[in-house]
């Protein structure tokens, strides 16, 4: 019998994050001890308070469809959330709650973009973006950044990557991979490029908005000109430590929202009911009660660089959000390791994971093939041991 699968799957790269958390866990299977710092995971348990509202929700029977689009109480749990985080005034009609950030993209992709639209992508981008864009049928284009601009597109950049095929700008800030914030002046002028060209439209990836340590986040949907234009997607996975508990969300003008619903329908229907409710609970504590984290992955961060930077070849900048380092490693490049050579970022990650038993990221996944990927959402214990064995077996 034929295997006729479509040309779509065909197409389509695998997951490079979800495939290395695949190796290590086969390894492990093989007794190997292998530090994960390669998923975008926290490793803290979800605070007790959004537990008790699951539980109180589960006790209340709320085990029907939900709403495709989510519930009412949610979405309004959203549009305070929007409004005191952000600046932002979303109407419930303008809110849909998805399963998971990583649906909102998809969604959004498959309800604006036609054949051969392009759609810009600042690189390094989240591993999915470009796929996902595939998918919808759309062009990505990379616009290269480094190390030097702290992984930050400047206006200049954008202007020269916009054609006429322009659809979309995709972005995260917080940037996954590179942990990169961009400022209010920096959005700024990215919004002053875009206003001369009001037929592109802006998805402004902020799941890591919390996780910040420069003092504020910025929505590029509060600047000039770019309310009506913008596609703003948020979730708890990150700074709730929810990241099973699969809840994202949009605020975006309500003919998108609505487009957003209708194909959602056909395709999962509405997120899952206990975790809508506990969601409520996650968006309308007073941010404190999540400080803890972010206190704590700051830390991380400080002590990761602090290691890092005694490993020879390690080019590092000062991520100021999410809980990731992008450390450029060309310097590898061309050089035999243990007798084996090492040619590119991958490279060198499977070289890592392989001889140091410490799973990291390729950054050819996220278009950056100077660089890898190491999450330090993991223990100070780990991260200390994790970046011992890369020493050893990068010295």
């Amino acid at each position: 019998m034929t295997h006729a699968l479509s040309d779509r799957i065909n197409a389509m790269s695998t997951s490079a994050t979800l495939a290395m958390a695949a190796k290590a866990r086969e390894l492990r299977g093989q007794g190997k001890d292998i530090i994960g710092l390669s998923l975008g995971e926290p490793d803290f348990n979800i605070p007790d308070f959004i537990k008790e509202a699951a539980k109180v929700a589960i006790d209340e029977n709320y085990s029907s469809y939900s709403p495709v689009d989510g519930y009412g109480d949610l979405k309004a749990a959203i549009s305070r959330k929007f409004k005191r985080d952000n600046g932002l005034e979303y109407g419930l009609d303008q809110i849909v709650v998805s399963t998971g950030a990583k649906q909102s993209l998809a969604n959004v992709a498959m309800v604006m973009l036609n054949k051969g639209d392009e759609v810009i992508l600042p690189a390094p981008y989240w591993v999915s973006y470009s796929d996902i864009v595939k998918l919808a049928e759309g062009v990505p284009v990379e616009v290269p950044t480094g190390i030097e601009s702290d992984f930050k597109m400047t206006a200049d950049q954008l202007r020269a990557a916009i054609t006429p095929k322009t659809k979309m700008l995709w972005f995260s800030s917080p940037c996954n991979p590179s942990g990169s914030v961009y400022s209010e002046a920096e959005l700024r002028g990215l919004a002053e490029v875009l206003r001369d060209h009001p037929d592109i439209y802006v998805v402004s990836d902020e799941i890591y908005e919390h996780i910040n340590f420069r003092g504020g986040h910025v929505s590029i949907a509060a600047q000039p000109g770019m309310y009506e234009r913008t596609i703003t997607v948020n979730g708890v996975s990150k700074a709730y430590a929810m990241t099973g508990w699969r809840i994202g969300f949009i605020g975006a003008p309500a003919w998108i929202a609505k487009a957003c619903t209708k194909f959602q329908g056909q395709i999962t229907s509405g997120a899952n009911a206990i975790a809508q409710r506990a969601t409520i609970a996650a968006l309308d504590a007073p941010l404190e009660k999540i400080q803890f984290m972010i206190e704590k992955f700051h830390q991380r961060r400080d002590l990761i660089l602090e290691l890092l930077g005694e490993i020879p070849g390690f080019k590092l900048n000062v991520p100021e959000g999410a809980f990731y380092v992008f450390p450029d490693i060309s310097d590898y490049f061309g050089k035999t390791l243990r007798g084996k050579p090492i040619a590119n970022a991958s490279d060198l990650a499977m070289y890592l994971l392989e001889e140091a038993s410490v799973a990291t990221v390729t950054g050819e996944a996220f278009g950056n093939p100077d660089c890898i990927r190491i999450s330090y959402a993991a223990s100070e214990a780990e991260i200390r041991e994790a970046v011992r064995r890369m020493k050893e077996a990068l010295t």
